[in-house]
């Protein structure tokens, strides 16, 4: 017994440089594949954060996200206060389920570049919606992220922006 996908799930290849490249929260994302060509089931995107980077503390509803971490080191904060911090280095996997409040800070002198996958898809629609075609493959120049406004758009994403990263 086969299974049905829709025809824009067809097997692709993706150089280094290809994919949707947007500046978002802060961030480069290249959207390595998406819903479109998963038939929804899941994204990938290379992440690439500079030094010093945080997120907010947040929770999805909708997805899981797993990190591969590729260059740099991040602490990854999650628990109902963030009271758990673990680090994650190169080749270190990172899982966060949906409804685990997290977020995490770049710790190394450099940018961290990981490999990100959401399961379901959808939530790269958030990230282009918030964020601006990007101009060059590098991180964007550095501005105040508007809280307010990414928590209004997120909530559409049924993705919660508790406030900041825990100290």
């Amino acid at each position: 017994m086969g299974t049905q996908t829709s025809p824009e799930a067809m097997p692709t290849v993706m150089g280094a440089t290809d994919g949707k490249a947007v500046w978002s929260v802060g961030v480069l994302m290249v959207f390595k594949t998406d819903a479109e060509r998963t038939d929804g089931a899941f994204t990938l995107l290379e992440h690439t954060a500079p030094a010093g980077y945080e997120t907010p503390y947040h929770v999805h509803h909708g997805e899981d996200e797993l990190f591969y971490i590729l260059d740099g080191e991040i602490d990854c904060y999650y628990g109902d206060d963030g009271e758990t911090v673990s680090r994650a280095s190169p080749g270190e996997t990172v899982f966060l389920p949906r409804d685990v409040p997290h977020g995490f800070r770049v710790v190394s002198d450099d940018a961290c570049r990981m490999l990100v996958q959401v399961t379901p898809a959808g939530l790269e629609e958030l990230f282009i919606e918030v964020g601006e075609p990007a101009k060059r493959l590098e991180t964007p120049p550095q501005a105040e992220l508007d809280t307010a406004a990414l928590a209004e758009a997120a909530a559409a994403y049924q993705l919660d922006i508790l406030g900041p990263l825990p100290d």
